[in-house]
């Protein structure tokens, strides 16, 4: 899809298809998408109205550089802040990467996911770093467009396999 018009369609379907996905005594780990991503700008704002609360991840290197598994900030409502890559995020305080422990439902952004739970990141590692200290029952979700979601993609060693893909127009789907 092209065009703020279209990307505002997206965005009302994809917020449309979280009452039926989320749970106010659920926590919810999120994230604010990108103005080139699905859900820009209201996933934040969706989430907050019907959870209360999120997670919200907080990206850094180390000092040399390697990006470090994601922190993450109980977010209710407010400003974000610009953070590093063009992402915005909640002030500090901040919690450890254990926190995403806690989450009932990681809501992953990419820019591909296939049927088989397969996720194309932005390619730093950050969320694959991140993903080993989730809950295992915990659902994986890919927030994609609909032509983003894709029969198969190449599979590396450390990727984690997304458990569902939400798109504006599919909904929520299962992945195997």
């Amino acid at each position: 899809m092209a065009g703020k018009n279209a990307r505002d369609a997206e965005t009302k379907a994809i917020i449309g298809h979280l009452p039926s996905i989320l749970r106010r005594d659920h926590v919810i780990a999120a994230y604010a998408p990108l103005s080139s991503e699905p859900g820009f700008p209201g996933l934040v704002a969706a989430v907050i109205s019907i959870c209360g609360t999120a997670l919200l991840p907080i990206a850094r290197t180390s000092a040399d550089g390697v990006p470090l598994a994601l922190q993450w900030a109980r977010y209710r409502t407010g400003p974000l802040v610009a953070a590093p890559y063009g992402l915005f995020e909640p002030p500090p305080p901040w919690l450890p990467p254990s926190a995403l422990g806690s989450a009932r439902t990681v809501l992953v952004p990419a820019l591909a996911v296939d049927r088989h739970g397969v996720r194309l990141g932005r390619g730093a590692g950050f969320y694959d770093r991140s993903l080993a200290f989730r809950d295992p029952a915990a659902r994986l979700i890919a927030v994609v467009r609909d032509e983003e979601l894709v029969d198969e993609l190449p599979v590396e060693p450390h990727d984690v396999a997304m458990t569902h893909a939400l798109t504006p127009g599919y909904g929520l789907i299962s992945l195997t």
